[in-house]
């Protein structure tokens, strides 16, 4: 393959045997050793060795030898001379001591070294154009691979609401004929029917909640979460929440506490959504607790941020899964042996409704001992509770 040189200066073409450019005039071993000097080069170099074009160019000495410069036996010599110097502890560099052994000429010298650095440079703009071509091959791929990504997670979301949908219409029959037997509308239950209807009836209602569920998640997916705002008191919404969890604290077996000693300002919030927050908070802290521990709901404030907790003595969450458990489907017990249902959804929620309120949900847990949530939210600048 022919390497063409170019001028560094002007950029047109160049012979290796000329000294000057014979478009611009310049000199090249000049030229070419200004180019060289924008190289980043980080050489252990003694501070007495001059920095010229010649100390970029490797292997001088049998360039030399094979553009018939040197003979073996004079590359030999002054390759013993060279290593001489050094052992004494000086530097020189080797065109140098080639100069001061008569073996070549300061024309011969300079016209070696611009051709090696024109090389150099050339090899280097080949190599930058190389690598310029697989950042953007690469940055297309990684294009590619996100509107990839984007179109499953869209039908993702399209799946997840459709089939939700789909779900509900034959859940609705189900409820009604369940409420009707429950109702005796249909005739008289005996006792053993009545116990089965019970369970029925229990399973349908946990199944209508993790559909709810998934409707809920696809419309936030969707960036169709909306918020009905008003002004709440924290204690009704605490409230509220707690009585819906406490047949489950009861049949779990566990202590429900509540510290609401304060009286804080109002917060401005979707109520329902809120509301429904705390239900998974709870609801989640109690399914991880043992049959006799507790879990406690608690509130304070600093300045203007009303701050929402539940602490359980729960199983507790490795550090390593922290930051996993608010992915969506994500479960903390998983695998085919399962001890805690759920779709894994409820917090992957939570997070993403408290969020859009302007809160922030925070967790801290030990394993074996228990966990926190809490997530704050700004109070109402109104005092006005709505009705």
């Amino acid at each position: 393959m022919v390497t063409v040189l170019v001028c560094p200066h002007c950029g047109q073409p160049v012979s290796d045997q000329e000294r000057d450019c014979s478009s611009c005039g310049v000199n090249l071993a000049l030229a070419a050793g200004y180019a060289a000097s924008t190289l980043t080069v980080s050489l252990p170099l003694h501070d007495a060795t001059p920095m010229a074009p010649e100390i970029l160019v490797p292997r001088l000495g049998e360039i030399l030898l094979e553009k018939g410069v040197l003979t073996s036996d004079q590359l030999q010599t002054a390759l013993d001379r060279h290593k001489e110097i050094l052992i004494a502890g000086r530097t020189q560099l080797f065109g140098q001591l080639l100069l001061e052994m008569g073996l070549i000429n300061r024309g011969i010298l300079d016209q070696v070294v611009t051709e090696q650095i024109l090389k150099l440079q050339q090899a280097l703009q080949f190599t930058n154009q190389k690598l310029e071509q697989r950042v953007i091959e690469r940055t297309h791929d990684l294009q590619e691979a996100l509107h990839k990504l984007s179109e499953l997670n869209e039908l993702k979301s399209n799946f997840v609401s459709n089939i939700s949908h789909e779900l509900r219409t034959p859940l609705t029959h189900i409820k009604g004929y369940l409420n009707l037997l429950a109702e005796n509308a249909l005739g008289p239950l005996t006792d053993e029917q009545a116990d089965a209807l019970a369970v029925v009836l229990r399973a349908e209602a946990r199944l209508e909640q993790l559909i709810e569920d998934l409707i809920q998640f696809s419309l936030v997916a969707r960036g169709q979460l909306s918020l009905n705002l008003s002004v709440v008191d924290v204690k009704e919404l605490v409230s509220i929440a707690v009585k819906k969890v406490e047949s489950h604290a009861r049949t779990r077996q566990v202590k429900m506490g509540v510290n609401l000693e304060y009286t804080y300002p109002p917060i401005r919030v979707d109520a329902e959504k809120i509301i429904w927050v705390l239900m998974q908070l709870l609801d989640n802290a109690i399914k991880f607790t043992s049959q006799g521990g507790s879990v406690q709901i608690y509130t304070a404030q600093d300045n203007n941020l009303i701050s929402i907790g539940v602490i359980d003595t729960g199983i507790g969450i490795p550090p390593e899964k922290l930051a996993e458990i608010f992915e969506p489907f994500y479960q903390l017990d998983g695998g085919t042996t399962r001890h805690f249902s759920g779709t894994g959804l409820g917090l992957a929620l939570v997070k993403r409704i408290v969020e859009a309120h302007g809160g922030l949900l925070k967790v801290s847990s030990t394993v074996g001992k228990g966990s926190c949530f809490e997530f704050s939210l700004p109070a109402s600048q109104s005092e006005n509770v709505d009705e």
